[in-house]
C-alpha cells in the first residue's frame, strides 16, 4: 500500500500550538506552567491514545459543562483547562488539514456513509415505484385487448383450426395456428407483465403491514399482500400454460412432428390453471356469502331503532310544550302588570322570560339531537344496502366469470389434451367448452370494464356527486374532457360511489372526539361499529383489543386510514 500523501495545513497543528505556549510561558509562574504543561502533555497523550473525534468531543462537552456552571468572560481561560490550550474549532482544524487523507475524521466518514446512503436508497427506492407504476399502466392498457383476444380470437381460432383439421384443409390450418400464436403472445405479454406488478403490489404491502403492527393500516395492507401475492402465483401459472398454448400453436405453423405432445401440454396447463382460477372464485364468493349474510343479521337500522328515534321524539315533543307552558307564564305576568308600576312586575317578567329562553334552547337540543338520529339511522341503513348490494355483485361476477367460465376453460383444455393423446379423434367438444368459458368470462371483463368506465366519467362529470362534505368546490370538468378521462383505464376512480359510503360509515362509527361525529347517539355508533365487524374491520381483524380498537376510531389522525380500509371491505368477500 503506498503511503499517503501528507497535504500541508493551512494552520499550526495542536503540538505547535501547546510548544509555542510554553515558550511564552517560560518566564511566568513555575506552578501555573508547570500546570499548564502537564494539562497538556495529558491532552495531547489523551488525542493520541483516543484519536481525534473523541478528543474533539471530549473537549466539546468540558467547553459545554463549563458555560453552563459558570459563564466567564471573553477571553478568560483557567490556566490548565482544555480551552487554555486548544478550541474544539482548533481541533477540527488540525484533524481535517493536517491529517492524511486516508485518515479522514470518523465524524465526517459517517455523515459521508448516512448522506450517501440516504441518498442512494431514496432514488433506488423512487426508481421501482416509478417502474411499478408504468408497469402497473402498461398493464391495464394491454387488458382491454387481452379481454377481446381471450374471449374471441383465441376460441375462433381453435374451432377454425379444428375445422380444418377435420377437412383436411391445410391452408386454414395454417392460418388459425399462426393466428393462435399470436393470441398466445398477446396473453402471455400481458400475464407476465401482471405478475411483476402483483409482486410489486404484494411486496409493498406486506412491508407496510411489517411497518404497521397493528389498525387499520395494517389491516388494509396485509390483506392486499396476500392478495396481490396469491395472484402473482397464479398469473405465474397462466404465463406458464399461455406459454404452452404458445409452442402447441408454433409447432403447427411449422408442421413439427412433436405437435401432439406440444398439444397434450398446453391441455393440461390450461386445465390446471382452469380449476385453480375456478376454486379461488369460489372461495371468494364463499366469503361474499359470509359477508352478506351477517351484515343481513345486523337488520333494518329504522326497525332496530325504533325505540331510540321514538323516545327522543317525545324528548322533543315535551321540549315544545315546555316552550309553550314558558311562554304562557310570560303572557300571564305582562298582562298581570298592565296599569301597573313597572317595579312590582318587570322583575317577575324578566326572570320568566330567562325561563322562556332556556326552554327554548333545550327544545332546539332535543329537537336537534332527534333531527340527528333520525338523519343518522337513513345513512346507516343506506350503508347497509350499499354493502349487501357489493357482495351480491362479488358473488355474481365470480361465480360467472370464475366459478362457471374457468372449470369450462379447464374442460376444454382436459378434452384438448385427451384428443391430442388420441383417446379420441377430431373432437368439437374442447374447443366449444373453451369457448363458453371464454364467452363468460369476456363477459364480465366486459361488465366490469364499462363499469369503470361509467364511473370515471360521473368522477370528472359530476364531481359533487360523490365528493366529502369537508372538501371545497371542484370544478366538472366538460363532456369531451369527461369522456377522456374515461378511457383512461389505467386509472383507478378516487371519487366514487365506495369512497363516499366508506366516509359515511366511518362518520357513524368514529368516536365523539372526530370532528362532526359528537352528536351521533352512543346507539347508532354502536350499531355503525357492528357493521365495521361484519365488513371484517373488526378488532380480531386489526390484532387489537376491543378498547384500543375503539380507541383508533376516536383519532382524527387514523381518519384517512380507516376509510381506505373501509372502502377495501366493502368491495372484498
Amino acid at each position: 500500500m503506498s503511503t499517503p500523501v501528507q497535504h500541508p495545513s493551512p494552520r499550526p497543528s495542536v503540538a505547535t500550538l501547546a510548544s509555542a505556549r510554553q515558550r511564552r510561558q517560560g518566564g511566568g509562574n513555575g506552578a501555573g506552567n508547570a500546570s499548564g504543561t502537564s494539562a497538556e502533555a495529558a491532552f495531547l497523550r489523551f488525542q493520541s491514545a483516543v484519536g481525534n473525534r473523541a478528543a474533539t468531543a471530549a473537549v466539546q462537552r468540558v467547553r459545554n459543562a463549563t458555560a453552563e456552571r459558570a459563564p466567564e468572560p471573553a477571553g478568560s481561560s483557567r490556566p490548565g483547562s482544555p480551552d487554555s490550550f486548544v478550541t474544539a474549532r482548533e481541533t477540527e482544524s488540525f484533524v481535517t488539514a493536517s491529517a492524511p487523507e486516508s485518515f479522514v475524521t470518523a465524524r465526517e466518514t459517517e455523515t459521508e456513509t448516512a448522506d450517501g446512503a440516504a441518498a442512494g436508497a431514496r432514488p433506488v427506492d423512487d426508481l421501482a415505484k416509478r417502474a411499478a407504476e408504468l408497469m402497473d399502466r402498461f398493464k391495464k392498457n394491454l387488458d382491454p385487448v387481452d379481454n377481446a383476444v381471450k374471449g374471441a380470437q383465441a376460441p375462433t381460432s381453435a374451432g377454425l383450426g379444428q375445422a380444418a383439421t377435420a377437412s383436411g384443409n391445410g391452408a386454414l390450418k395454417h392460418d388459425a395456428a399462426a393466428s393462435g400464436t399470436s393470441a398466445g403472445a398477446w396473453n402471455l405479454l400481458t400475464e407476465v407483465t401482471g405478475v411483476v406488478v402483483n409482486a410489486y403490489d404484494s411486496l409493498k404491502n406486506l412491508k407496510d403491514a411489517r411497518r404497521n403492527r397493528t389498525g387499520a393500516a395494517h389491516h388494509t395492507a396485509s390483506r392486499k399482500g396476500r392478495t396481490k401475492g396469491a395472484d402473482a402465483v397464479v398469473g405465474t401459472a397462466s404465463s406458464g400454460g399461455y406459454g404452452a398454448a404458445v409452442a402447441k400453436e408454433a409447432t403447427k405453423v411449422q408442421g413439427a412432428a412433436d405437435a401432439a405432445t406440444a398439444a397434450e401440454v398446453s391441455g393440461v396447463f390450461s386445465a390446471v390453471t382452469g380449476l385453480w382460477k375456478g376454486a379461488r372464485a369460489a372461495g371468494k364468493v364463499g366469503g361474499a356469502t359470509r359477508k352478506y349474510k351477517r351484515i343481513k343479521r345486523l337488520g333494518d337500522p329504522g326497525a332496530v331503532h325504533a325505540e331510540l328515534l321514538g323516545r327522543l321524539q317525545e324528548e322533543a315533543n315535551r321540549a315544545e310544550q315546555r316552550v309553550d307552558e314558558a311562554f304562557e307564564r310570560l303572557n300571564a305576568i305582562t298582562e298581570a302588570g298592565q296599569g301597573r308600576p313597572p317595579r312590582e312586575w318587570y322583575p317577575a317578567a324578566e326572570a320568566a322570560f330567562d325561563a322562556l329562553r332556556e326552554e327554548y334552547e333545550r327544545a332546539g337540543r332535543a329537537t336537534g339531537a332527534h333531527q340527528r338520529a333520525v338523519q343518522d339511522t337513513e345513512t346507516l341503513g343506506e350503508t347497509q344496502k350499499y354493502a349487501k348490494k357489493k357482495q351480491i355483485a362479488k358473488i355474481g361476477k365470480e361465480t360467472v366469470g370464475g366459478v362457471v367460465g374457468e372449470p369450462a376453460k379447464a374442460a376444454g383444455g382436459i378434452v384438448a389434451a385427451v384428443t391430442a393423446a388420441g383417446v379420441l379423434g377430431s373432437n368439437p367438444g374442447g374447443w366449444i367448452a373453451a369457448a363458453v368459458g371464454a364467452g363468460l368470462i369476456l363477459g364480465v371483463a366486459g361488465y366490469k370494464a364499462g363499469r369503470a368506465v361509467t364511473k370515471r366519467y360521473e368522477e370528472a362529470r359530476h364531481p359533487e356527486r360523490w365528493a366529502a362534505e369537508d372538501e371545497g368546490p371542484v370544478e366538472a370538468k366538460s363532456r369531451t374532457d369527461s369522456l377522456k378521462h374515461s378511457l383512461k383505464v389505467w386509472k383507478k376512480v378516487s371519487k366514487g360511489e365506495r369512497q363516499a359510503m366508506a366516509r359515511k360509515i366511518y362518520g357513524l362509527a368514529a368516536g365523539p372526539g372526530v370532528p362532526g361525529s359528537a352528536d351521533t347517539t352512543p346507539e347508532l355508533r354502536q350499531s355503525a361499529r357492528e357493521l365495521l365487524v361484519a365488513l371484517k374491520a373488526g378488532p380480531e381483524q386489526h390484532k387489537l383489543a376491543p378498547e384500543a380498537w375503539a380507541a383508533s376510531l376516536d383519532d382524527p389522525e387514523q381518519r384517512a386510514a380507516w376509510v381506505k380500509e373501509i372502502a377495501e371491505q366493502l368491495a372484498s368477500g
